[in-house]
């Protein structure tokens, strides 16, 4: 039995990432020894949170040792001259692998990994799938894949303030390279890397509930309230448009982060305490998606809008930002208006409460089919068996 491995931030939090990493190795886990070795703290071990319980998974509990404060210092004037000064080349590029995992945290998680004798290591993430890049001479004929699981415009454009920027783009195509797969999550971000990719879309991650009887003139948007992400600010601006003419239509929206707080204050300010609930994260989404009537994706960027097809797979009717990612999973299904164009977006709120509902329903229900478990986890298959 080949012993698979998954690499990760964290499993045993809240996150999208988290989830559907459950998701792929407990369905893994049925033909392959599989263990997830993450940076948790291991008094955060809770196999309850994804039903992790269900599965024969291992866990390993790994952090990085520190840098003396010296070589830290060298290592950071070397990754400063490589952002703004040096060429980028496959050369520097090494070199900055090395200023920027440093050569004690590199052993630390080669002996990590070596320990464990994976025929298959899974980076999940940009960050720890260059990672296990700069470790590849010292794991033998382990196979190394990188799982990515942001949008390539979110990763490297210029204004990116969630991940890497657009100084290390040639560093992280240089790197990922040197892995046998890199998995992306949707044909148009494979198009923007320079070097080979390999798309998977990610699973439907929870039993769906009851579908919606479309009947309750309620939106829905669920995400995390993470900054300039998943555009909860330009819904509440545009359902304030919608709400100008409409008395009867009213939004939930599910989650929980640092922007809570402007989302409120502004529905304060537009009046619409009655019209706009703001709910915390629960394990029963389900039961949002049922008594919803039409699901928003209001999001400047996704790597993969996994809330699209839990929202379809409830029969859900989809309003969503023109990303490439809605389009790719979606076709001409969706109602979609120019991202971050709060007047277009408050078009089709109003165009949305229109819809032959019953017909956009039954279309939902059967794009939601093709992102089953069980048509994904056979492309899994097929890399780690290869």
């Amino acid at each position: 039995m080949k012993k698979i491995c998954f690499l990760v931030d964290s499993i045993f939090s809240i996150g999208g990432v988290q989830r559907v990493t459950a998701v792929i190795a407990k369905a893994l886990a049925k033909d392959y020894n599989v263990t997830i070795i993450t940076f948790d703290s291991p008094s955060e071990k809770d196999t309850s949170i994804y039903e992790l319980n269900e599965a024969d998974i291992h866990y390993r509990f790994f952090q990085f040792p520190k840098t003396n404060h010296l070589k830290w210092k060298c290592c950071k004037i070397y990754s400063a001259l490589y952002r703004k000064v040096l060429p980028h080349t496959k050369v520097t590029s090494d070199w900055y692998n090395h200023s920027s995992f440093p050569s004690e945290k590199r052993k630390a998680l080669i002996k990590e990994l070596n320990r464990g004798n994976y025929d298959v290591i899974i980076g999940v993430h940009a960050s720890l799938a260059v990672r296990i890049a700069a470790c590849k001479p010292q794991l033998g004929k382990v196979k190394l894949i990188g799982w990515i699981h942001n949008s390539y415009k979110a990763l490297f454009d210029a204004d990116s303030r969630y991940c890497i920027g657009s100084e290390l783009r040639k560093h992280y195509e240089y790197q990922l390279s040197k892995l046998h797969h890199t998995i992306v999550l949707c044909q148009y971000d494979s198009k923007q890397y320079h070097f080979p990719t390999d798309v998977i879309y990610n699973p439907l991650t929870l039993k769906p509930g009851s579908t919606s009887k479309g009947t309750s003139k309620k939106f829905l948007a669920v995400g995390r309230f993470s900054r300039l992400h998943k555009g909860f600010d330009l819904l509440i601006e545009a359902f304030h448009l919608f709400a100008k003419k409409n008395q009867d239509w009213t939004l939930d929206i599910v989650g929980e982060g640092v922007e809570e707080e402007l989302y409120r204050k502004m529905i304060t300010e537009y009046g619409l305490e009655n019209r706009i609930t703001i709910h915390p994260f629960t394990n029963h989404i389900q039961s949002y998606y049922s008594d919803a009537q039409v699901y928003v994706l209001s999001s400047r960027w996704e790597g993969f809008g996994l809330v699209l097809v839990e929202a379809m797979a409830h029969g859900l009717p989809i309003v969503s930002s023109d990303l490439p990612t809605s389009k790719e999973i979606m076709g001409d299904f969706g109602l979609y208006y120019e991202n971050k164009n709060v007047k277009e977006l408050a078009l089709q709120l109003e165009e949305a409460t229109h819809l032959d509902w019953q017909g956009k329903s039954k279309e939902a229900l059967e794009i939601a089919k093709k992102f089953d478990i069980d048509n994904i986890i056979p492309q899994w298959e097929k890399l780690i068996e290869e």
